[in-house]
């Protein structure tokens, strides 16, 4: 009788900090066999899990339940509750299982539960039993002491912007088959580090933190090694556990995981004052792009939908009419009002619409404009991983030489699918704009002149110390001053 490895995702990256929550209909959801249809032939972890098993041979792939959405607010209780009590049931309903291998983003928030992947990883122990469970975590996971606890081993990713989640899915399930074949016996040492990092040393290609995971990467192809990573956590999900963390897990030899963990921590923490972002004003902003030659990329992380923001910023396209920029440009906005009206009026008509402000008004004050609509569209599309978007109605309108697409629901405005899906080639502008801190990179980069991270409000801001910290550690660099060192007693 084949060995049944169970299989689940639950992912979603909260941003406290942004007042429009998350519901339980913004996750898109495949349970059972459903799984294996959507996820196989993507370049995600689930992929990356069900290739590995499928060809070993020896597995029974018992997929239960993947739920994703797109980053947002704080999941709204009785909507997490449901989520993760779906979770459960869809485990529970599998039957007996011999291991499981979980694909979590880690870095969920509910309006009172601060802490739902190490929840819901408690009741499915409880379900489980003493199996095996490996889980994969992006490395912008909030590690508590009960998600370390649930699991026999967090397998998180090695790339920023994340370029691996389809070999961290295969990592995960190698390490899984050890476990279950009996060749290794896991063991966890953790360095928790008071510290919040942004900015491009964290480029894994070329920044600082790409030293951190070479090391990382070193422990796991050492003989005793199983799993290495630096998590460092969502800056914007604002709960007692955020902060950085090094993660190490041997094969029965805890000495060296705490040696190795305390190495890369140290080096983490001596580089702390790299790991900050540099920002260009607006107004200098535009004027990079009215002056250089070539595509400009404007890096809106305030308002990055990657991240856990609104997506309903209208602050750059502000500026751009302030400014009467007269270059070709490109946008993302979500307002669904405006949606609407563009709809009644129908393609090729002119419409008179307040946008922006529609979902973080406190932030963002509506901008009342006259526009083309360009076109209209029912917004499903494909991510460049091959995952399904649920953008809701989408329509294109322009203001002049600037071109927005304006969506009903929150989307990754991160490659150059979400405007491509809607007949926009960023390559046929002079300024495009995305909505993520580095995650862009990918794809504008081999076509970009100039990329300029833009200092504008938002509930997602690389500006550490413009947002409303409450609960996450305290001291913590760099919100705090002279935070001492974790290493100071060692």
């Amino acid at each position: 009788m084949p060995c049944r490895i169970l299989i689940a995702e639950l992912k979603q990256e909260t941003a406290t900090f942004n007042p429009a929550a998350t519901l339980y209909e913004d996750f898109r959801i495949t349970v059972g066999t459903g799984m294996l249809a959507a996820y196989r032939g993507t370049k995600t972890e689930l992929a990356g899990v069900i290739d590995v098993l499928s060809d070993d041979g020896r597995f029974e792939i018992v997929p239960a339940m993947a739920a994703a959405s797109v980053s947002g607010g704080h999941i709204r209780n009785a909507d997490l509750d449901r989520l993760l009590d779906e979770m459960v049931a869809a485990i529970r309903d599998a039957g007996p299982v011999d291991a499981a291998c979980l694909c979590f983003h880690g870095a969920m928030a509910g309006e009172s539960e601060d802490d739902p992947e190490g929840r819901v990883l408690s009741d499915i122990r409880r379900v489980l039993g003493s199996v095996p469970i490996v889980v994969s975590l992006d490395l912008h996971a909030v590690i508590t002491e009960r998600l370390v606890d649930m699991v026999d081993v967090l397998v998180p990713y090695h790339t920023y912007p994340h370029t691996d989640h389809y070999e961290t899915g295969q990592r995960a399930a190698r390490i899984l088959i050890r476990l279950i074949d009996g060749t290794s016996r896991p063991t966890v040492a953790r360095v928790e580090l008071p510290m919040l990092v942004r900015g491009d040393e964290l480029l894994t290609a070329t920044g600082k933190f790409g030293q951190a995971i070479q090391m990382c990467q070193q422990v796991e192809q050492s003989d005793k090694g199983l799993a290495a990573g630096v998590i460092i956590g969502n800056a914007f999900t604002d709960v007692p556990a955020l902060q950085s963390n090094v993660l190490v897990t041997t094969d029965d030899d805890y000495e060296l995981a705490k040696r190795e963990a305390e190495r890369i921590g140290r080096f983490m923490w001596d580089n702390r004052e790299l790991f900050q972002a540099r920002l260009t004003l607006l107004d200098e902003s535009i004027r990079q792009a009215e002056s250089a030659d070539g595509l400009v990329v404007f890096s809106d992380a305030a308002d990055a939908t990657a991240s856990g923001a609104a997506g309903d910023s209208n602050a750059i396209l502000r500026g751009l009419v302030d400014a009467g920029f007269r270059k070709r440009a490109l946008l993302a906005v979500v307002d669904a009002p405006a949606v609407a009206e563009a709809f009644r009026a129908g393609a090729c008509a002119d419409i008179t619409v307040p946008l922006g402000g529609t979902r973080d008004p406190a932030r963002f004050t509506p901008l009342m404009i006259t526009a083309h609509v360009k076109s209209l569209h029912d917004g499903h599309f494909s991510y460049e991983d091959g995952t399904a978007a649920r953008a809701g109605r989408v329509c294109v309108v322009a203001l002049g030489a600037i071109h927005i697409l304006v969506t009903e629901r929150p989307v990754f405005v991160v490659g150059r699918r979400v405007y491509q899906a809607h007949g926009l080639d960023p390559t046929d502008y002079d300024l495009v704009v995305v909505k993520s801190p580095n995650g862009f990179r990918t794809w504008y980069e081999s076509i970009a002149s100039l990329i300029v991270p833009v200092d504008v409000p938002g509930s997602t801001s690389a500006n550490l110390k413009s947002l409303p910290f409450r609960n996450c550690v305290r001291p913590i660099f760099p919100l705090d001053d002279n935070v001492p060192s974790p290493f100071e007693n060692n």
